[in-house]
């Protein structure tokens, strides 16, 4: 495919999946305009008001309203002050420790459970089977390599959600920076069938302590038979990042630590390093076009802001990097030189996936995991 980046966004070409209109417009903004922006109009300040009613009147008999996983990062951060402060959920900030937070997220989070008067629970993943995992991946050829990661954080979570018989869980996921990722660059992070059989092949076994939640787990145990619920609330709140992390930063001398997700040294590390010299993908354009979209930053400011990154800040994270994983330069040239696999290549739940998508939201159209409306 000839190169091209859209007219409108500044979504390109490293999309495969990518196609244009006779404007040079892409179909993530064409999406955008038929699908997600009216999920965004339906998602009214009202509609939350009602359901962090119903919260409180249904848990009032309970030691917590929700959980809030909470990174350290602008979208949680925010999602904890705004719940704490608007509404006074009692909330339980649980935060997962993968062995990778950067001292800005750890001094984030507590400067914001500290003055807002929030208990916080750290769940810290074995390390061991922790880089296992994250060196199987690499060593995979796959993209995703943020999965082992995700699964941690989520599985973890809702893990210790359902466990102490909370139903809601409050996500920082949000439409106005997170409506565009290509299906063609990654695979999902909750694909545990996918996730056994890598670290099978490259790991060395079985992994013993790795939390994991599986599909069944993931969409009919947790919402039908724990009856939790996970909810978006910055959907209905008109978010805007930059308001966030004005806002934290006044109230809580909160610091801010650079692109999306560079709270965690990995997926700093992946997304500018890794996914950009192994597979040429900046996820900084689907963040980025997101933020077009949704009117928090100009096509221009996106534009400017896609410089490549600093080498020498490159070379200091993978000599970071190589050490915590316990590879070599040699080794780590031998990943790199690894051929590119598609996800397709090892065992993997789609075909679950893809009956969930025909029967599951057909008959159970109000049971989707996230709750946008």
């Amino acid at each position: 495919m000839e190169y091209q980046v859209c007219k409108r966004c500044v979504m390109d070409t490293t999309d495969a999946t990518i196609y244009f209109d006779e404007k040079g417009v892409c179909n993530h903004c064409h999406k955008f305009d038929s699908y997600v922006l009216p999920q965004i109009q339906k998602c009214t300040q009202d509609k939350l008001d009602a359901k962090i009613a119903q919260i409180k009147k249904e848990c009032k008999n309970q030691a917590y309203d929700a959980v809030i996983g909470l990174s350290g990062g602008v979208d949680s951060s925010y999602l904890l002050h705004y719940m704490k402060i608007h509404y006074g959920l009692r909330i339980l900030a649980v935060h997962v420790d993968a062995g990778w937070n950067t001292k800005v997220a750890n001094d984030n989070i507590q400067k914001l459970v500290n003055q807002l008067k929030i208990p916080l629970h750290t769940i810290t993943i074995d390390w061991e089977e922790m880089r296992k995992l994250q060196v199987a991946f690499l060593r995979s050829g796959v993209a995703n390599c943020d999965a082992p990661q995700d699964m941690a954080f989520f599985a973890s979570v809702y893990g210790y959600t359902s466990k102490n018989n909370i139903r809601y869980v409050l996500s920082g996921f949000n439409l106005a920076t997170e409506s565009i990722f290509p299906i063609s660059w990654v695979h999902s992070s909750m694909d545990s069938i996918q996730m056994k059989d890598i670290y099978k092949r490259y790991g060395g076994g079985v992994m013993k302590t790795f939390p994991i939640a599986g599909f069944f787990k993931y969409y009919f145990y947790y919402p039908f038979i724990k009856k939790m619920q996970v909810i978006s609330p910055l959907n209905y709140i008109n978010y805007s990042k930059k308001q966030a992390v004005a806002t934290l930063s006044e109230i809580y001398d909160w610091q801010n630590y650079g692109e999306k997700h560079d709270e965690s040294i990995w997926t700093r590390f992946f997304q500018s390093y890794f996914l950009m010299k192994k597979f040429g993908y900046d996820v900084r354009k689907p963040y980025y076009s997101s933020s077009i979209l949704s009117g928090e930053m100009t096509r221009d400011e996106a534009i400017n802001r896609l410089k490549p990154f600093s080498e020498e800040a490159l070379a200091k994270d993978l000599e970071f990097v190589l050490d915590k994983l316990q590879l070599t330069l040699s080794q780590w040239q031998e990943i790199m030189e690894t051929p590119k696999k598609d996800y397709t290549e090892y065992a993997n739940n789609h075909k679950l996936y893809l009956l969930k998508q025909k029967y599951f939201d057909i008959f159970f159209p109000h049971s989707y995991f996230w709750v946008t409306d």
